[in-house]
């Protein structure tokens, strides 16, 4: 592979962006590639997959580089002439490689895989928190897995389509895609590719979402006619799935704090051909109380730390601090015991989260279970998705039935 300046200095300012200005990646890299009209799709997933792998590897590239944050500019070109030199990338005779100690890397590099946190590149209180929450074996083999590239899922819109219909319909865009076992609306692209720029994308045909995010509609057991609330509905990729599986027909009320993100959902609605779907900011307690014994379904897609889904968002795990996961199990519990309210006798309610900690998890639904307004809910059954055993995103649902 031969280097190019123009992308190579798009990938150093993203580094200087994401790692001193504190900017989140994905931003980053969509500004980053409309930088050049010119580069075709091989340049922009240079800049892009280079971005994100040094942003995944930046712990232990830092240490093999010997280098401290804030990062200066020549900072910036010493992690990039690392991940280089690993990849086997002969370095150009460009002034910011002078004096690279290629050898000493490779050496660096070697010494270094021998620890987990400097291995998989994660900070310290991440490491002892995964040990300590589920034992090393499986934590070694979980952080692993979230250091893989994900793959691009597809989930069918029912509504206008089906999985073979779609199939053909991206066949004939060039685009490859084959079945997922155990995934009814799922199909997994055999190549990277920008499907948004598709026929079937801008009708509606399908949304982009993992499959383990795709099993959480399905465990709320939804039926057409239904009255079911979304409450943390965000920009609505299990919304939209709900729709699906309620055939357009009964009433779904997606909530969430951030009217921004309803907006979203609003846009990919229409695309969607979805109608049933009505939008509730929470800027108070007065839209939950409104609602309080009115839901057949409620689903709770809990804010939390993240750590299921560290293989697409890889900066999160240097944006996270400890304090955040303290305070965020205070609001999944808080959240349990306010939006429960709004499910009537004999329905059914799923809290899931995309972590695999059993504090944000499991034992939030034990805690709920025992408390007062929780004894009139019983627990049917849960599912811890790894990313190690299933291929696919970490996550964890849980579903409740009001007695």
């Amino acid at each position: 592979m031969r280097l190019h300046r123009n992308l190579c200095f798009a990938v150093i300012d993203g580094l200087i962006q994401i790692f001193n200005e504190g900017q989140y990646a994905d931003k980053v890299i969509q500004q980053l590639l409309k930088r050049d009209k010119r580069w075709g799709s091989r340049d922009r997933g240079f800049v892009a997959e280079t971005t994100y792998e040094i942003v995944r590897w930046k712990r232990l590239y830092a240490e093999i580089a010997n280098i401290k944050e804030p990062f200066s500019r020549d900072d910036a070109w010493r992690l990039f002439a690392v991940w280089a030199t690993l990849k086997g990338i002969k370095l150009p005779d460009w002034k910011y490689f002078e004096n690279t100690p290629t050898r000493k890397i490779k050496g660096r590099f070697d010494e270094l895989s021998k620890i987990r946190k400097f291995r998989e590149s994660v900070p310290d209180w991440i490491d002892e928190l995964g040990v300590k929450e589920l034992g090393e074996n499986k934590w070694t083999k979980e952080l692993a897995a979230q250091n893989l590239q994900a793959d691009v899922i597809l989930r069918v819109n029912t509504l206008k389509t089906n999985k073979k219909d779609l199939q053909l319909k991206l066949q004939s865009e060039d685009i490859e895609t084959e079945f997922l076992p155990n995934h009814p609306s799922a199909l997994k692209l055999v190549e990277r590719a920008n499907v948004f720029k598709t026929e079937a994308f801008k009708d509606g045909w399908f949304e982009v979402q993992d499959a383990s995010s795709q099993l959480v509609a399905d465990f709320l057991d939804v039926k057409p006619g239904m009255k079911v609330v979304d409450t943390c509905a965000g920009a609505g990729g299990k919304t939209l799935h709900l729709a699906s599986l309620m055939e357009n027909k009964g009433q779904i009320i997606a909530m969430d704090i951030y009217e921004s993100k309803l907006k979203k959902l609003k846009i990919r609605a229409r695309r969607n051909g979805v109608h049933n779907i009505e939008m509730k900011v929470i800027d108070s307690t007065k839209p939950i109380k409104k609602l309080y014994n009115k839901a057949d379904r409620i689903l709770i897609d809990a804010p939390c730390s993240g750590l299921g889904v560290l293989r697409r968002n890889p900066d999160a795990k240097w944006k996270l601090e400890p304090e955040f996961i303290d305070n965020i199990k205070k609001t999944q519990q808080e959240i349990l015991q306010q939006y429960s309210r709004m499910l009537k006798s004999g329905g059914k309610m799923v809290y899931a989260t995309c972590s695999v900690l059993p504090s944000e998890n499991r034992n939030q639904v034990d805690e709920f279970l025992a408390s007062e307004l929780g004894k009139d809910f019983t627990f049917v059954k849960d599912n811890n998705v790894f990313a190690h055993e299933s291929g696919y995103d970490g996550f964890y649902m849980a579903l409740l039935e009001k007695k």
